[in-house]
């Protein structure tokens, strides 16, 4: 399966700033980008613009084409297609104790689909984040509890959630059984 645009380039920066020894931080003091978004491109929660690819290649000292090198991939195809073995792990460093299995992404007019199968191992809690999209979570699975400010619900196997990702949530499994979900992210394009 190929990889989609947005993780090919959340994971090329990731890499490059790792193969420098730079910390996010220094990453975000030298681009003048906060920590926060390049977290969020890092770990595929946004699509970084044209502006921001070109401040993040300078601060690594690349050109902005080693970034955005063979990312568009063969012709699309009139259908997608993942079968069961296709999927692909991906290491989310904003979110330990969930296993992220990649599905599939697809270009959109002003958003990037982006569908991820998502484990969260028992006694886990991420703490509060938001995304640049629209997200769309379907309990598999178990029973997990989703965070929004002062409110907690929970969600049990069969249950969908839909919700602006913008607003911070936060994931728990206090359960001893594991929780697995279809999420499914519509990532808006930054300016």
């Amino acid at each position: 399966m190929k990889h989609d645009k947005l993780s090919l380039i959340g994971l090329r920066i990731l890499e490059m700033r790792k193969a420098k020894k730079m910390s996010l931080r220094e990453l975000a003091k030298r681009s003048g980008l906060s920590a926060g978004l390049l977290s969020k491109i890092e770990n595929f929660r946004t699509v970084p613009s044209l502006a921001v690819l070109i401040e993040i290649a300078n601060s690594l000292e690349v050109d902005v084409s080693t970034l955005v090198k063979n990312i568009n991939g063969e012709a699309a195809a009139p259908y997608l297609l993942v079968r069961a073995e296709a999927g692909r792990p991906e290491k989310r460093d904003d979110s330990k104790g969930l296993l992220y299995n990649y599905l599939l992404s697809q270009d959109l007019a002003n958003y990037t689909l982006r569908v991820n199968e998502v484990i969260i191992n028992p006694d886990t809690y991420r703490k509060p984040l938001s995304t640049n999209a629209l997200e769309l979570v379907h309990v598999l699975e178990g029973t997990v509890r989703y965070g929004f400010k002062e409110e907690e619900v929970t969600l049990e196997a069969g249950d969908t959630l839909y919700f602006d990702g913008l607003l911070a949530h936060s994931v728990r499994n206090d359960t001893a059984g594991r929780v697995r979900l279809f999420k499914v992210y519509l990532l808006r394009h930054t300016d």
